[in-house]
């Protein structure tokens, strides 16, 4: 005799856990870190950070937070729900983001380590710049992270 068949399990996703983001962070970092030696090794200039590279990443950060925005006053202010295809495409987004915006942190932060107490040219430039660029990759993160806590909503066994 076989076995009825079960209804479909209810699914939860998980928010994205501090560990994955660490070690996304320490990835780009290691990432990061390298990209100096590596160029040298190959006779080549080391890259330079521009403002415009800072700024995009920035905005990047500024985007995702105002999407969080949007989504958590759509969903706990107003009371609306999302259409279930948008939903999932935010929180898709979020986790993306989150990684992205842990590994380029990492990333710029690594190669900002390369440049203390070096005395050759533009690395005061590399150095300030890739440490605001890591600071604009965590905000990255952040609002990432708070996109996908907005994603969040109350599902009938929490109001029991």
């Amino acid at each position: 005799m076989s076995e009825p068949p079960r209804p479909p399990e209810v699914g939860h996703v998980r928010t994205t856990s501090a560990g994955l983001l660490l070690g996304w962070g320490l990835a780009g970092l290691v990432l990061g870190w390298l990209i100096r030696p590596v160029y040298e090794r190959l006779g080549r200039a080391s890259p330079v950070v521009t403002w415009g590279q800072v700024l995009a990443l920035f905005l990047f950060a500024a985007i995702v937070g105002v999407t969080a925005w949007a989504t958590w006053r759509t969903l706990h202010v107003h009371g609306h729900r999302l259409e279930p295809h948008r939903a999932v495409n935010r929180l898709v987004m979020a986790k993306a983001c989150a990684l992205v915006g842990a590994l380029v942190a990492g990333g710029y932060a690594g190669y900002a380590l390369t440049w203390l107490g070096m005395e050759a040219e533009l690395a005061d430039q590399r150095l300030l710049r890739s440490a605001i660029a890591a600071v604009a990759g965590l905000l990255a993160c952040g609002a990432a992270l708070l996109l996908e806590r907005a994603c969040r909503v109350r599902s009938e066994d929490d109001d029991a």
